[in-house]
């Protein structure tokens, strides 16, 4: 295993609620709106993660059915437990081999998952293979070239500042094709047709600086794994490193923002 992929870890559920689940929550429904698939459709979810946005996809789009899948067999009991909707079955799947039949479903989404798939294209591949004739696909991933999550830019610059070769696990180095020009042009080699993007931007504010700093000891995910395999001295210098450099509002939350690339096209 390398390095850069040592950290990681995507089991604890509860964990990546807290890191990262409650801005996808926030970003699930502005991605639907724009996706914008037909009611009563057969959906397909790829890397559900704890189901933030299979919930809104059974909240707001009206679906027939709902498989949603994930790599994760800790996030699947998570999104058991947060998702009871009769509609949806949750999968544990490797997205690059979906256990799908050929033209099996109208609508296929992911969210925040295809950068670290370690072949997208593959995973692209295959959701097209699933997809029926004129069937919308679409997926989202954070702004990370652009340093559009401001937690992990963040998080980040503090860690690189204290120690150097954090830089090879940033996402930014790690996942340089999550621009515009680069997720359409994955889009166009699995052959899907008519791609369009957006920018989805949301608030994250954050009630306190520990509010910020607790989602980062827990492991779950990359710049947690690191902050989390850290000696405690480490630790605590970066903490302090991030306390005194943030934004600070009057009442001492820290308003950031996140900006997530979402890709929606047909598949012909």
């Amino acid at each position: 295993m390398t390095v850069v992929a040592r950290h990681d870890a995507w089991q604890a559920g509860d964990s990546y609620d807290a890191y990262m689940g409650r801005w996808s929550r926030q970003i699930a429904p502005r991605f639907l709106a724009w996706l914008d698939a037909p009611d009563d459709a057969d959906w397909l979810e790829v890397g559900c993660g704890t189901g933030a946005l299979s919930a809104a996809i059974l909240a707001r789009c009206a679906p027939k059915s709902l498989l949603a899948t994930d790599a994760s067999a800790g996030f699947i009991a998570a999104a058991r437990r947060n998702v009871t909707d009769e509609r949806v079955t949750f999968e544990v799947a490797d997205a690059q081999r979906l256990p799908q039949t050929d033209a099996s479903r109208d609508a296929i989404a992911s969210g925040l998952v295809l950068n670290f798939i370690p072949d997208p294209p593959r995973a692209l591949a295959e959701m097209r293979r699933i997809a029926r004739p004129r069937a919308r696909v679409g997926f989202y991933v954070w702004d990370y070239p652009g340093g559009g999550m401001e937690m992990m830019r963040w998080f980040w610059t503090a860690a690189t500042a204290l120690d150097p070769q954090a830089a090879d696990l940033t996402e930014q180095r790690r996942f340089p094709f999550c621009t515009p020009d680069g997720l359409t042009r994955l889009a166009e080699t699995a052959a899907i047709s008519s791609v369009e993007i957006t920018a989805i931007e949301v608030a994250t504010r954050f009630a306190s600086f520990e509010d910020f700093w607790t989602p980062f000891t827990m492991g779950a995910g990359p710049a947690p794994g690191y902050c989390a395999s850290l000696p405690s001295d480490a630790q605590a210098r970066l903490r302090d490193n991030l306390q005194a450099g943030l934004p600070r509002e009057a009442d001492g939350s820290i308003p950031l923002k996140a900006r997530a690339w979402a890709v929606k096209g047909l598949v012909r």
